[in-house]
């Protein structure tokens, strides 16, 4: 089968020609149809199998017949990579139909997005987030949108977008086309979505499974060995383009600087980073200049990258739908790719989740070629055995220091000496006047041991304080 089923003007036949598009995916086969018709969609498919495509041509098909320099389509995407990559993919198949898009995400100024839509734009790609400012800036209206795409719905859904989405429709006219694509679609969120979908055709491929020819691995290590045995797989395996997504942005940031260290033309893709550099770094890893690219999941429904041979989890996701996500980065497009995870004991129950969604057990690595140097004070099932620190008993006075433990300075006597010639002290330790007799002259001498003055409160006995005289330093009894 070709897309001449389809029937497309020649305008967007030339872009399909111009992507090397040849067979049209099971996907678009299910879904191009019935947009075409003008009906609701609710499409689940697996990251790689050419959802965007699916949507776009027959949308820019219908926008041909029609006015133009008016928003009659909106696109809305949980992040701005994938509101920019769906962006790419508008222009590269409309080339030729004179139809117009922007993307309009946060991180940048509001002012050239603001221009771009005035000067007459058919389609917008946006995040939720920068929209909403628009609307309330009154940039433009969406009273004459025809077509509503929800991409990544349960990405949206899942992470709050859903206040943010409820506000957008009713800024929407209530007679329009909803297409609603996803990856994934759990039960929960499919009930919310059919709220907003008038009588959708469900088109289903491969639900929640990554695609059959992508190899999944499961390397079984602790968190402090994982840097050592990315470095020794990457050294030992032919990797043309590798994915190697982190729980963190400051464990995305580090690693990929460790890798730059280690010789590997490294970047990071996360959050602390401005949009410039965010589209600096995705530019350079499709073009090639970066051949690792560790990222957080942001990047991980933003990511539209052939030939990317090799997704390593170094972190295990949190979800089943995240690792999907994950996947799905590579082998696409039936090409072939490799997954491989780090796991160690605490991931267990998610592992289970996982292998239980794909409805089978995942490979475990079991090639003695990859090793992992154990630190000596580390045990081979544990965490890194704390030092132990044998603190030096503190000198409480006795001959050789002072009190607190510290020697006495040059020429001093020793702890506890009685030193010659004192002068008379008064009771509230300042010298006392000249002829007084010396502290204590005339009264009979306290008896040593438990001396406890009269209302005084009384102390356990167990932990008496008792001033010896001979030492005058203060002990307890044990």
């Amino acid at each position: 089968m070709s897309f001449t089923k389809f029937d497309f003007n020649p305008k967007i036949t030339a872009g399909i020609k111009a992507c090397n598009y040849e067979t049209p995916t099971p996907i678009q086969e299910d879904a191009i149809p019935a947009i075409l018709e003008g009906r609701d969609i609710m499409g689940l498919a697996q990251t790689g199998t050419g959802k965007t495509a699916a949507f776009v041509l027959p949308i820019l098909q219908r926008l041909l017949n029609g006015p133009r320099g008016k928003v009659r389509t909106l696109i809305v995407a949980p992040t701005r990579e994938l509101a920019e990559q769906i962006h790419s993919d508008i222009i590269k198949l409309g080339r030729q139909t004179g139809i117009r898009s922007v993307a309009i995400y946060g991180g940048v100024a509001k002012m050239p997005q603001i221009k771009k839509i005035r000067s007459g734009v058919e389609i917008i790609v946006a995040c939720p987030g920068r929209l909403l400012d628009h609307l309330n800036d009154r940039t433009f209206n969406l009273s004459k949108v025809d077509h509503l795409v929800l991409d990544e719905a349960d990405h949206m859904f899942d992470m709050g977008f859903l206040p943010d989405i409820k506000r957008i429709l009713k800024a929407l006219p209530s007679e329009r086309q909803t297409l609603l694509f996803s990856a994934t679609m759990p039960s929960e969120i499919r009930n919310l979505a059919e709220d907003i979908l008038n009588n959708p055709v469900r088109v289903q491929i491969a639900h929640s499974r990554p695609t059959a020819t992508v190899e999944q691995m499961i390397f079984s290590v602790e968190q402090n060995r994982k840097t050592t045995l990315l470095k020794d797989i990457m050294a030992k395996t032919k990797m043309s383009s590798t994915l190697i997504f982190t729980r963190t942005k400051y464990r995305a940031e580090s690693l990929a600087r460790q890798l730059e260290k280690a010789g590997y033309a490294a970047t990071s893709l996360q959050g602390n980073l401005s949009q410039q550099k965010r589209q600096k770094a995705l530019s350079g890893f499709k073009r090639g200049e970066f051949k690792v690219l560790v990222a957080t999941d942001i990047a991980a429904r933003g990511i539209d990258v052939s030939g990317i041979s090799h997704v390593i989890n170094y972190d295990v996701p949190g979800t089943v739908d995240a690792y999907t996500h994950r996947v799905g980065r590579t082998g696409r497009a039936s090409a072939t790719g490799e997954a491989f995870t780090f796991a160690s004991r605490e991931d267990r129950k998610i592992i289970d989740q996982i292998e239980r969604s794909l409805g089978k057990k995942i490979n475990r690595n079991k090639n003695t070629e990859f090793t992992v140097e154990v630190p000596d004070n580390t045990p081979l099932g544990g965490k890194p055995v704390k030092k132990s620190w044998n603190k030096p008993k503190k000198n409480f006075g006795f001959a050789g220091g002072r009190r607190n433990g510290r020697p006495e300075g040059r020429g001093a006597s020793s702890a506890g000496a009685v030193k010659q010639d004192q002068s008379p002290v008064g009771r509230n330790g300042r010298p006392a006047r000249r002829g007084a007799a010396p502290a204590g002259a005339g009264k009979q001498e306290q008896p040593s041991g438990n001396y406890r003055k009269a209302g005084s409160r009384h102390k356990r006995k167990s932990r008496a304080a008792v001033l010896d005289s001979s030492f005058g330093n203060l002990f307890l009894n044990s």
